[in-house]
């Protein structure tokens, strides 16, 4: 009972971590109207499959929960890669691998042609860092990463204790 209670806390955790990063994305998209690049769009992405697996962690917590739990490693390692690849991006140790982040190619011979080429939104370049508090030089990027090293963290914390937990039940 305590194991299975603390496994559920953990995919409780997953849900509300990975809540809290698309939140937090949301927020900074929406209100105060800051458009993300095409990285920042994919960086979200390990979040979304977090959230699912903590979902099925409260839901199934005996049949699935315990080992699809594992599953978050590899993708908060993940976000952690795409977070350092962005900040490598931004701080233009790299040009980015996506082809949404460089300047569109406008073509056309005649005005009409070149205004048709334009793209419907302005896309923002993803080596242009979003900093959120005044004076501290991190990006939302580097501050992504971050997250996902703390997140990281406390869920291989929570697993040990839950593994000492369902040790002591069974001996």
């Amino acid at each position: 009972m305590k194991a299975a209670l603390a496994h559920r806390q953990i995919g409780v955790f997953l849900v509300v971590a990975g809540a809290l990063a698309l939140g937090m994305a949301w927020w900074v998209e929406h209100v105060l109207h800051i458009m993300p690049c095409e990285l920042c769009l994919v960086e979200r992405w390990p979040w979304r499959i977090l959230i699912l697996i903590g979902a099925v962690d409260i839901l199934l917590p005996g049949l699935a929960g315990g080992p699809i739990l594992w599953l978050s490693v590899p993708l908060l390692v993940a976000s952690l890669g795409l977070a350092f690849c962005h900040a490598g991006v931004e701080w233009q140790w790299w040009p980015s691998p996506l082809p949404g982040c460089h300047a569109p190619q406008i073509t056309g011979t005649t005005m009409a042609e070149r205004l048709a080429s334009m793209p419907l939104l302005p896309g923002k370049p993803c080596d242009y860092p979003t900093y959120l508090i005044p004076g501290l030089p991190l990006s939302m990027s580097v501050m992504g990463g971050l997250y996902a090293a703390a997140v990281l963290g406390i869920f291989l914390s929570m697993k040990n204790r839950a593994r000492k937990v369902g040790r002591r039940i069974f001996h």
